[in-house]
């Protein structure tokens, strides 16, 4: 058996370990708190325009739907084969933790390195400032980018406005909550995400019965000049489902990891793929299809205000908060996860592995995530390193996935509680599609993707200094 074993008892990855101290984390989540957080992660407000994008790629209806249900085919199979490592190693980590196991500690410090510089942080800091702007239709201060003050860093200068403040607010306000135990993070996240899924499912339900659209729209023929670009929608879709193995960072913390992680990434998986089908759905019902393409506005709003009126569409942009604050929660949860994995394993900053004596909270790790969206919310420069690696998050999904297929030779006996659906077809697929979207990705925009890519390598020297420089310990025992 490689690094861990699955019925907790000795968990040596070979690194240099942090000193002795509490090692795992409380048991406390159930499938609905877990898929909840599923939820949250991959419902942003992306799906109220990235429809446009898809549209100009896919101006034939159904096969624009076609593309969405494809994409969240291809989500459910990956979260299957994730359900499957999950119940094989059910820790903190996700993808860090499967790549590790099945092909070493620099791979898995690559993507727990790319998480913390750009993934989570990165995708945080643009989704606080976006609630700022939302919130700006209402409060027009929030979204108010006049500096108050500048710090004159040199190449970075920070840059303090009133749209930063909310958005800090909104950091460290879910920040304090997160490292205040599971208990009051779960409430945050269960509501957040009932609460968007309630709004979005009322929204559908309400425009598809008002009778104000026209299903003819949806088998009507695209124009005669148009034309597709399949391979641009795929890419579109897929990063839109992005997000769907967020139960997986949490395994360490699911009660009955074998029966609950699976049913946690199954119910919000699925949970996503029927909003994500519905909201489309409305939109073709309510706005003929190259009008959806040439929206110079969200596609949610202009099918609002068609089939609801004005105010539905005021009340929308409201909504649109509520997501975004979902969604960060989702991501204060997760990603700390990976960065707390990777300090115990001794390849992280060692106070990162500290879990705080009243809460049972990895809070170093929560906090240390929220300084550093902060400063990409003060620099300005999320979008950048978003747009650089945003190729790496099916990258190393792909590869996690793999690592199905390596742990099934390695260790042929091994229990598994949870076996993926349709293996070995169907992780073969998941792979090859996301290699091949990774791949039009990264030739569609090979400039960016250079940067990402450097961005990525980085972490080869930053790997060998906390090989270095971290202290020896045994082996941590972290039960079941």
């Amino acid at each position: 058996m490689s690094a861990g074993s699955i019925r907790g008892t000795s968990y040596n990855t070979g690194m240099p370990q942090p000193p002795i101290g509490p090692q795992h984390l409380d048991r406390r989540l159930g499938p609905l708190d877990a898929a909840a957080i599923v939820v949250s992660n991959v419902i942003g407000v992306g799906i109220f325009i990235t429809p446009q994008i898809i549209a100009q790629a896919v101006p034939h209806p159904v096969g624009f739907l076609a593309v969405w249900l494809g994409g969240g085919l291809l989500a459910f199979v990956g979260a299957m084969a994730y359900a499957e490592l999950g119940t094989l190693r059910p820790r903190s980590g996700g993808e860090y933790v499967y790549l590790r196991e099945g092909y070493g500690q620099l791979a898995a410090f690559l993507t727990g390195w790319t998480s913390f510089v750009a993934g989570f942080a990165g995708a945080m800091a643009a989704g606080a400032l976006g609630a700022a702007d939302y919130l700006g239709r209402f409060l027009p201060a929030a979204s108010d980018a006049t500096p108050l003050v500048t710090i004159p860093i040199p190449g970075v200068p920070l840059v303090v406005s009133p749209r930063a403040i909310v958005a800090l607010t909104a950091l460290f306000g879910l920040a304090f909550v997160h490292v205040c135990g599971l208990g009051p993070g779960r409430i945050v996240q269960n509501t957040l995400a009932l609460l968007k899924v309630g709004a979005l499912v009322l929204f559908v339900a309400a425009g598809l019965s008002t009778g104000l659209g026209d299903f003819g729209h949806v088998v009507a023929a695209a124009p005669a000049s148009a034309s597709s670009n399949l391979p641009l929608a795929l890419i579109v879709v897929m990063f839109s489902y992005s997000g769907w193995n967020a139960a997986a960072y949490v395994a360490e913390e699911i009660r009955d990891p074998g029966r609950n992680v699976p049913r946690a990434l199954a119910i919000g998986t699925a949970a996503v793929v029927l909003v994500y089908l519905g909201l489309n759905l409305l939109y073709v019902y309510a706005v003929p299809m190259p009008e959806i393409g040439a929206a110079t506005s969200e596609i949610a709003m202009v099918a609002a205000d068609r089939l609801l009126g004005p105010g539905a569409a005021r009340l929308l942009g409201g909504l649109a908060v509520v997501v975004l604050l979902g969604s960060l929660s989702a991501m204060t949860t997760a990603g700390p996860r990976v960065y707390f994995a990777m300090a115990r394993d001794g390849a992280f900053f060692q106070a990162a592995a500290r879990i705080h004596p009243r809460f049972h909270t990895p809070w170093i790790a929560i906090m240390a995530q929220a300084v550093w969206s902060a400063v990409l919310v003060l620099t300005n420069t999320k979008d950048q390193l978003a747009e650089y690696t945003g190729f790496a998050v099916l990258l190393f999904s792909a590869f996690a996935v793999s690592t199905v297929f390596v742990l099934r030779r390695r260790n042929p006996g091994e229990p598994r509680p949870f076996k993926a659906w349709g293996y070995p077809v169907a992780p073969a697929i998941f792979v090859t599609a996301a290699l091949a979207v990774t791949a039009a990705s990264v030739t569609g925009r090979p400039g960016p993707s250079l940067w990402g890519a450097l961005i990525i390598a980085a972490g080869v020297p930053a790997y060998a200094w906390f090989r270095r420089s971290a202290p020896r310990r045994p082996p941590a025992v972290i039960p079941d």
